[in-house]
């Protein structure tokens, strides 16, 4: 059952006695198990773990139960920390503190270098600097929005707090009124590089003042101080509050004090044998280091959950038309959030936006569903790690932007949320050179090849209005992360030879599989997303000619049917694309070659081998040799080799 959250008005000196013991024995855990792993943090672990403490075991949360919807979720931003997280929660009771020990930073071991999500009392896998508040603000937003009532606790380093995301999310949280989130950051004044004051000097406490934020300062070794202040800032919820909490690096062992040395350098045996006399704890070393020899725990699984969403009826869109992707994704996802709405006892849908809803259009589910939008602005960054972060929390989450900055810009963003296996629906419009007159700064030709290096993250790139209208009905019923990558111009509804829409009212999208437009016998064209019908087009044009080739569609790029090694073996393969040609569809289709033993007459690959310029989408089209006549001419070229 959970406790309520820092119940007490203050704590009994019975309490603190306790804390100051578990203490002594967290801060021997820290010590014992990064020098049995010979690496790892000891330095911040010691000057944090009184924080840790502190909270852990004040919050709303239970090791009995450590995934209950209604606990408080404490993230731990400096994710190096992880031997003082491991040690607090251990000595707590959310798993065994010898296994930690052992197992610690060691491949058979869930224990992982970096706090890891999964682990109980563990809410976010960090390490990457300065993320943590963004999290906390996704998690904070959800608890809004779900109606669950936790707070939410930032433990975060003093020097991180120089990253530019840190201050987005600070933003972020004023603007929404996020003051059930509490920040509590160890400021020691140290980093690996020296002191944070000399390396690079921020004035924390005028930054959150300046946006708009209550800040405290304590003791970060005094428990009663940090429970007054964190008491405080639960209990008054006016504004979101930061707490400063003046801490030592290295804490308590008399040669590691504020020495930088031991940020991110274990204890020798030797050392470790002088500091652990000096806490008064029995040296094991031995019984440990033994242990590790046959250690072997599985990873702890990442929580998800299921998503109940009402998605409407499809649209259709006529053969006539001339449609934008992005409008039809608008279309749909305003169809989705309006119709989830009314069910109460749905999934709830959040759409996040950077300041680009005319162009990625989702102003039009703006315009129905306003409680569903949430403007981040020129953040990015922030946005990437909100969307994760709330996604994971039971909302269904679209983050949308400029494949650019939706994709290029938040790499390492949706990296960490990948290994977080969040449930992020990623829109991305304006990819290729589609984008036109923008130029070369804003053609995202390379979002394949990006997303390809994040192990969970499908990708999907519709070819047609009516076919991306399905996928993102599809998308959001079902768990993971996807990107969809949409682009910027109205391009024609792809049709079947007799006229009907190919993607009409009986299709529906399956992820994984691929379209067979059109069937000939010795070409084969795969193409996807704004060029599919500039080779439906060119396919036609040739069977006029006499010349019948195969086009096959590929809107699910990293998971390909093996049905299609039936139109590459021994036929002449072009793959076509407005994406970078080295890491794109022909490094799909050739990997997919080699992996089947499916191997073409002759391969030739269209697409970008340059970055273009700043014109026209159709003139550049021409340019790069992406229109209709272009594959036609390389079409004849192949054949006649």
């Amino acid at each position: 059952m959970l406790k309520t959250r820092f119940e007490e008005e203050k704590l009994s000196e019975k309490k603190i006695r306790e804390l100051e013991e578990l203490a002594r024995l967290c801060r021997g855990d820290i010590l014992k198990m990064t020098t049995v792993a010979k690496s790892g943090h000891p330095g911040g672990s010691m000057s944090s773990i009184d924080i840790y403490l502190t909270v852990f075991s004040n919050a709303a949360i239970d090791p009995k139960d450590p995934f209950n919807p209604q606990r408080d979720r404490i993230i731990v931003s400096h994710g190096h920390t992880s031997p003082g997280v491991y040690s607090a929660l251990a000595r707590l009771g959310f798993f065994d503190i010898d296994e930690v020990i052992a197992g610690f930073r060691y491949a058979n071991s869930p224990y992982e270098g970096h706090v890891t999500r999964g682990i109980p009392g563990v809410e976010w896998s960090t390490g990457n600097l300065g993320q943590g508040l963004s999290a906390a603000c996704g998690m904070a937003l959800a608890s809004k929005i779900t109606g669950n009532d936790y707070h939410v606790f930032a433990l975060m380093s003093d020097a991180e707090q120089a990253k530019g995301q840190v201050a987005e999310a600070r933003r972020f949280a004023k603007k929404y009124g996020l003051s059930n989130i509490t920040v509590v950051i160890d400021y020691n004044d140290a980093q690996i590089s020296g002191h944070m004051r000399n390396i690079m000097y921020v004035n924390l406490r005028a930054e959150y003042e300046a946006a708009g934020w209550r800040v405290l300062e304590v003791d970060g070794h005094d428990y009663a101080q940090i429970y007054n202040a964190v008491r405080y800032a639960i209990h008054n919820k006016d504004v979101p509050t930061a707490i400063l909490a003046r801490t030592i690096m290295g804490k308590g062992i008399s040669f590691m004090e504020d020495d930088v040395t031991y940020h991110g350098k274990p204890l020798s045996m030797e050392e470790c044998d002088k500091a652990l006399k000096e806490l008064g704890l029995e040296n094991d070393l031995e019984k440990y280091i033994e242990m590790r020899k046959t250690f072997n725990k599985p990873h702890y699984e990442i929580p998800t959950y299921e998503i109940k969403v009402d998605t409407g009826e499809p649209r259709i869109y006529d053969v006539t038309q001339k449609v934008a992707n992005r409008d039809a994704f608008g279309r749909a996802l305003a169809d989705i959030a309006f119709f989830n709405e009314k069910k109460k006892d749905n999934t709830p849908i959040a759409i996040l936006d950077c300041d680009l809803k005319p162009s990625t259009k989702t102003n039009m589910a703006e315009s129905v569903v306003p409680n569903s939008f949430w403007q981040v602005g020129i953040q990015e960054h922030n946005a990437a790690t909100i969307g994760g972060a709330l996604s994971s929390q039971g909302v269904v989450t679209f983050f949308s932007d400029f494949g650019v900055f939706g994709i290029d810009e938040t790499y390492n963003q949706h990296r960490l949320n990948d290994i977080n296996h969040t449930n992020l629906k990623l829109v991305v419009t304006h990819v290729g050179t589609d984008v036109g007159e923008d130029g070369k700064t804003h053609h995202c030709v390379d979002y394949t090849g990006v997303l390809r290096n994040l192990y969970h993250f499908k990708l999907i790139v519709p070819q047609d209005a009516n076919q991306t209208d399905r996928v993102i009905r599809h998308i959001a019923q079902v768990y993971g992360n996807y990107a969809v990558a949409v682009g910027r111009s109205k391009i024609p509804v792809i049709k079947k030879k007799n006229g009907e829409a190919f993607f009409g009212e009986d299709y529906k999208f399956e992820y994984g599989e691929c379209d067979l437009f059109r069937e000939g016998e010795d070409v084969t064209i795969f193409s996807y997303g704004q060029t599919s019908h500039i080779a439906v087009s060119a396919a036609d044009e040739l069977e006029k000619e006499g010349i019948k080739v195969s086009v096959i569609g590929v809107p699910c790029p990293f998971d390909l049917p093996k049905w299609i090694g039936k139109y590459i073996d021994s036929k002449h393969v072009i793959t076509f694309e407005d994406h970078n040609v080295h890491t794109g569809l022909a490094a799909v289709i050739s990997e997919f070659i080699t992996e089947n033993g499916t191997y073409p007459k002759t391969f030739d690959k269209i697409g970008l081998s340059e970055y273009t310029r700043s014109g026209a989408a159709s003139t550049l089209y021409e340019m790069e040799g992406l229109d209709v006549e272009s594959l036609k001419e390389k079409v004849k070229k192949v054949l006649n080799r």
